[in-house]
């Protein structure tokens, strides 16, 4: 149960990472609500920016998350805003200027406005999502919500079980396929034999899946997993007077965001 349950906490640990995951979820609701109702470019923009430097000064995001960060999420938001730009309703944009032309089809400006509006808005979305998801860990997830949302614990502990048979299943496939190719079943190339050879994997994953299933289970109960109403746990996740000033923090940051933007602009 120990890859289960997962690593104690450290107690050096700094920044987003010392917070509790609830903490890390109730903060950026507010605000991720305020960009999926928006419908102009500046909010989604100040929601990201702002998302962007929370994960960047509290995280010590990895390269991934850079990577993420960096290229993904402007790359995600400008093939969005390129597709919606011209998938917008004509009759909407008609009177606005015209941007391109080609025969009987143009391209207007309010078109490109809705565009890039549903795509910094999704980028925003993904952005205040991280968050909380670039730093925490399912285990510590299940335990807050054990402790302070009163989850049982064997729904929690269930759930996280059956999500650590994605990793399980990715690896059993690759061990699968190297079975494969050291005994020379190709199978040929072209769709007919991928799908043959995808065939061909059902039955080891299956049997491979159903093994591990009946050993989780027998750890389970040799520990006498859910044979008692509550569960002792080894490493609490506590909700610190920190979390509680994240959340509101990052709640008046929302705030005094939308209410600026919503303010009417003096001539």
């Amino acid at each position: 149960m120990t890859a289960l349950i997962g690593a104690p906490p450290s107690d050096r640990v700094r920044g987003l990472r010392a917070l509790n995951p609830l903490a890390k979820l109730a903060a950026p609701l507010p605000a991720m609500t305020v960009v999926l109702f928006s419908r102009d470019l500046v909010t989604p923009l100040v929601f990201l920016a702002f998302a962007y430097a929370v994960v960047l000064g509290g995280a010590r995001p990895t390269r991934r998350t850079l990577a993420l960060l960096v290229i993904v999420l402007p790359a995600l938001a400008l093939a969005v805003g390129a597709g919606f730009s011209l998938w917008a309703d004509p009759a909407r944009v008609a009177g606005t200027p015209v941007l391109l032309s080609a025969g009987g089809w143009r391209l207007h400006a309010g078109a490109v406005g809705i565009g890039f509006a549903t795509g910094l808005r999704l980028a925003a979305l993904v952005a205040l999502a991280l968050v909380g998801g670039t730093t925490t860990e399912g285990p510590e997830l299940v335990r807050a919500a054990i402790r302070q949302l009163k989850l049982p614990y064997r729904v929690g502990y269930a759930a996280l079980a059956a999500y650590r048979f994605v990793p399980r299943f990715r690896h059993e496939l690759d061990v699968i396929r190297a079975a494969h190719r050291v005994r020379g079943h190709h199978g040929g190339r072209g769709p007919v034999a991928a799908v043959r050879r995808g065939l061909g994997y059902l039955v080891p994953l299956l049997a491979s899946a159903i093994r591990h299933a009946e050993r989780v289970a027998l750890a389970m109960d040799a520990r006498a997993f859910g044979a008692h109403a509550t569960r002792t746990e080894r490493h609490e996740v506590p909700w610190r007077p920190r979390d509680t000033v994240f959340v509101l923090a990052f709640w008046a940051v929302t705030a005094i965001a939308t209410t600026a933007l919503l303010a009417p602009s003096t001539p």
